[in-house]
């Protein structure tokens, strides 16, 4: 290393700027830590964050989340590039003589893996402990790296959500000039997309592949540990693709014909995790071919239709039903529900962004920006046509759009 090299390994108080130093511990975090603990058999483990002085777990097993000094931790005794397992630490010249080591009962068995920043930085790590001396094997010693990585990934998706979040409160602000400049939103949303998805897939696609371990099918608290943090990654999923929504589909729509039946029930195949935990119904009748952008045809209705799963009515399963209405020159498409509905004098308002009507009494609370509705409304216009919401015979509400029949298609050589 050249003296213009930084040292990767040296902590910093970089590790402050996700904001969990003095924070109440992280579920996410703390997931991972109660799992790298079952993975070896141990009593203890935590997740640990470093600033220029201090160690901060942020997440811990079988010990309570503690601040300490750098000096004091066994963390900062062992030079640590990669996976580190010290079977018995009173044998190891290193640990040997620290305080939690000769203590009695002092800690004999620990192994650390470092979470590093894209960066490279070291900003903390992830340590299994016990106080009995123990062995591993190499699929331990993999898993405790991989788990670390999870856990950076975590750190760096909360950091870019907390900026988005910020972001988002800004723009509240400002939404009003915001409508006006589809130029500043698509610049927005390109720095979203960024910042936020790789760190959001390896979130979600490893935590996938966490909850088909037998290890964690057959422990439940592991298993809904592993739930939370996909659970987690699937919601910001959702909020990535309402902004970028927002911000790239108000542009001319590449027109072809669109069997809207096909497209339903590729949405439903997107929403069957929230179908079936709803224990929802859904009715799909028979349904046109429309000239429209399939791409964004399929954001519609992924948005109306999960407007009808979220926004339900406590104890009431939802009944949804999706049919057609032809008119003259239009097709009119309806998303009917048993839900919610829409508070009297909200039905135009919903359609602007970052806009919400207040849930009433005995109505599900669902998380959301306001940012759904108003990309509907955006493709819909986009398309020549028209959208609104308006009560449905049996409660709820009737969310519609329609389309034009005819619509210049505009790329005719792809058209089926």
């Amino acid at each position: 290393m050249t003296a213009s090299e930084p040292d990767a390994r040296a902590p910093s108080d970089e590790a402050d700027r996700y904001g969990l130093v003095g924070a109440p511990s992280s579920d996410e975090l703390q997931s991972l830590s109660d799992l790298a603990a079952s993975i070896f058999g141990a009593p203890g483990a935590a997740v640990t964050i470093f600033t220029a002085t201090s160690e901060h777990r942020i997440g811990a097993t079988g010990t309570e989340p503690s601040v300490c000094a750098l000096g004091e931790s066994l963390c900062t005794l062992v030079e640590i590039d990669d996976v580190v397992v010290v079977p018995d630490a009173r044998r190891d010249p290193r640990l040997a003589n620290h305080p939690t080591v000769t203590a009695r009962p002092g800690i004999r068995f620990y192994a650390t893996a470092p979470m590093r920043s894209p960066d490279g930085a070291l900003v903390g790590q992830l340590c299994v402990f016990d106080h009995r001396a123990r062995r591993t094997t190499a699929t331990q010693r993999d898993a405790l790296g991989f788990l670390a990585a999870r856990a950076t990934d975590i750190l760096e998706l909360r950091l870019r959500s907390g900026q988005l979040s910020t972001s988002l409160e800004e723009l509240t602000e400002a939404r009003d000039e915001l409508a006006r400049s589809n130029v500043a939103l698509s610049h927005f949303a390109a720095q979203v997309s960024h910042d936020l998805r790789n760190p959001l897939m390896a979130v979600r696609a490893n935590a996938e592949v966490l909850a088909g371990e037998p290890v964690i099918r057959a422990d439940p608290e592991l298993a809904a540990g592993v739930e939370r943090i996909a659970d987690a990654a699937r919601g910001m999923s959702g909020m990535i693709h309402d902004v970028l929504s927002l911000a790239q589909e108000g542009g001319r729509p590449t027109v072809r014909e669109v069997d809207l039946g096909e497209l339903v029930d590729r949405v439903l195949l997107d929403l069957s995790p929230r179908i079936r935990q709803a224990g929802a119904h859904v009715e799909v009748e028979d349904l046109p071919v429309v000239p429209a952008d399939p791409a964004l045809l399929h954001s519609v209705l992924l948005n109306l239709l999960d407007n009808s799963l979220k926004f339900t009515r406590h104890g009431i399963a939802p009944q949804v039903r999706v049919h057609a209405l032809a008119r003259p020159g239009w097709w009119r498409i309806c998303v009917t529900d048993n839900g919610a509905g829409i508070p009297p004098g909200h039905e135009h308002a919903v359609f602007l962004p970052f806009v919400r009507a207040r849930p009433g009494e005995g109505v599900t609370r669902a998380e959301g920006h306001g940012i759904g509705l108003a990309t509907v409304h955006r493709v819909v216009t986009a398309h020549g046509g028209r959208v609104g919401l308006e009560p449905a015979p049996e409660g709820g509400t009737c969310a519609w759009f329609e389309l034009p029949v005819d619509q210049p298609a505009t790329d005719r050589h792809e058209a089926t």
